[in-house]
């Protein structure tokens, strides 16, 4: 083989290093202990033993499996196609593992070589050959097979010990040790290894897929009751969709034996007579208001006889109702997004909707509640609830609002404290710096009395200032903010002098433009 251009010749130490490593290995084949192979048959025997007790005991867990698939299959059949697979899964890296110990034994006895009984228990090349040669080496193969295994047994696994457990055992990680460095897993498990020491890895390996197998096949068996009914623990009970019907709707409820087996249902007695139901539901129309009372008991054929039990469930007819409530207050301001809420008693706020009968306005849905927008002043807003109920349309009742005016908001300083804060300065006596004042985002108007918390839009306002003779001068603002020549009057007022902002033009969210009458005192500081 040519020898590429970049790479560089081995040195003569480096010669002689791998000189001496092949006449180390020679002599290790010559000096293997018998005391060594002795101790790897012994393990070899015990795995053996411990893997034909794993077989034997999931064997009986798929002869369980087979016998109460054939019993009750609606109930078996899912689990036990899962542990058909497993077992095939199982199988199928078993069977290869031992291919793999006859080939070993057939490289290193010949073709009469018996794998419980190989002679030539210290030979060095015979799993190098068959796991690693170019040509024909398994490893490779083997190293899929463990990790494919690996992660669909874990997917079936749910217990955390025993997900390390499976996890550690099907590794296929290289050790972080000075012998293993540069080599991969087959190369570090099966190069130079003594034919013995090949044989109880394989064997290791057939005895971890009998663990594994055996963990998942008894996950699954979890998932099936396969005893029998432990009627001291059995009770009747009935789930009501709701125990307050409306009238004209119906009374549903689902009436169960607790812990029964969804394949074999109880028989449903109601006022002595048998009823006839599908998975235990029940539904009787409710046309008169008051409270009922479902009575009655169920009947279910065991082993031992006939199991009783006795049920009985209280519900409450009622009216047809609904409640809307003003989120803010009682009465709906035009031009602007109301937002209400809507319930009906028992049932749920999908099943609601909500119109407006005299076509003042609008409304719709927004989150949990709902948004009225009226459009004419005067004009009261009539809103019509109704409710689907067994999958027809109910009506609920109609609902009727006064249609205001928005009040005029209050004007106000914003600027921001210390502490990064939003503050509001109203003039309610208090002193303010005027510096805080010339560097505030000037005049802001709003509706903020705990009840509504309304935003206007400031066009324009003035600020009256006293000269020292007692003159009003008065200064127009530049929109909502204060204007140069205000700021400079404000910048040389004295501790304790103050001024006014008044004739504030502000228009809100129903688009009214509005001058308010409300005059805003400021003292400085």
């Amino acid at each position: 083989m040519k020898r590429k251009t970049n790479e560089r010749p081995p040195s003569a130490r480096q010669k002689m290093i791998n000189l001496m490593y092949i006449v180390l290995l020679a002599m290790l084949a010559m000096n293997i202990s018998s005391d060594v192979l002795n101790g790897f048959t012994i393990v070899e025997d015990s795995l053996s033993k411990s893997t034909a007790n794993a077989t034997l005991q999931n064997q009986a867990v798929m002869r369980e499996f087979a016998q109460q698939d054939s019993l009750n299959h609606e109930k078996v059949g899912e689990w036990y196609a899962k542990a058909l697979e497993v077992k095939s899964m199982s199988d199928s890296l078993y069977d290869f593992a031992e291919q793999l110990k006859l080939l070993i034994a057939v490289e290193a006895d010949g073709k009469d070589a018996v794998v419980d009984d190989i002679h030539n228990r210290e030979d060095l090349e015979a799993a190098t050959q068959v796991m690693l040669s170019p040509k024909r080496g398994k490893g490779q193969e083997l190293f899929n097979a463990i990790n494919s295994y690996r992660s669909h047994i874990l997917d079936m696994v749910t217990d955390a010990t025993q997900r390390e457990i499976i996890s550690a055992n099907f590794s296929t990680e290289v050790p972080l040790k000075i012998g293993a460095l540069g080599k991969n897993w087959q190369e570090y498990n099966f190069e130079n290894m003594p034919v013995a020491a090949a044989i109880t890895m394989l064997t290791k390996l057939q005895n971890d897929v009998r663990y594994a197998e055996g963990e998942v096949l008894h996950t699954l068996v979890k998932n099936i009751d396969v005893g029998d009914l432990r009627v001291n623990a059995v009770n009747a009970y009935v789930i009501p969709t709701s125990q307050n019907v409306v009238q004209g709707s119906t009374f549903s409820a689902r009436i169960i034996m607790a812990a029964v087996d969804s394949t074999a249902r109880p028989a449903i007695f109601i006022d002595g007579q048998q009823i006839k139901s599908e998975d235990g539901w029940y539904e009787v129309m409710c046309n008169k208001t008051g409270d009922y009372s479902l009575d009655g008991y169920l009947e279910l054929q065991t082993a031992s006889g006939t199991l009783r039990r006795d049920f009985s469930q209280k519900y409450t007819v009622v009216p047809p109702a609904a409640t809307v409530s003003n989120t803010m207050m009682n009465v709906l301001y035009a031009g602007y997004d109301n937002p209400i809420s809507i319930s009906v008693p028992g049932v749920p706020s999908n099943l609601i909707s909500a119109s407006i009968q005299n076509g003042n306005g609008t409304i719709k849905a927004n989150g949990n509640g709902y948004i009225v927008n009226p459009s004419r002043i005067g004009e009261n807003v009539i809103i019509a609830v109704s409710a689907n109920q067994d999958g027809r349309r109910q009506s609920m009742g109609q609902y009727e609002f006064k249609v205001r005016q928005l009040p005029d908001p209050t004007p106000f300083i914003e600027f921001k404290d210390e502490n990064g804060n939003t503050q509001r300065y109203r003039g309610d006596g208090t002193a303010i710096s005027s510096e805080t004042v010339i560097n505030s985002n000037g005049v802001v108007a709003a509706i903020d009395d705990g009840l509504l918390n309304i935003g206007f839009k400031v066009l324009s306002f003035e600020t009256v200032f006293f000269s020292s003779i007692g003159d009003a001068v008065s200064e127009l603002s530049d929109g909502a903010k204060f204007s140069n020549r205000q700021k400079k009057n404000i910048s040389s007022l004295k501790r304790g002098k103050r001024f006014y902002i008044q004739r504030v033009r502000a228009i809100g969210p129903d688009g009214i433009e509005r001058q308010l009458n409300t005059a805003l005192e400021v003292i400085v500081k």
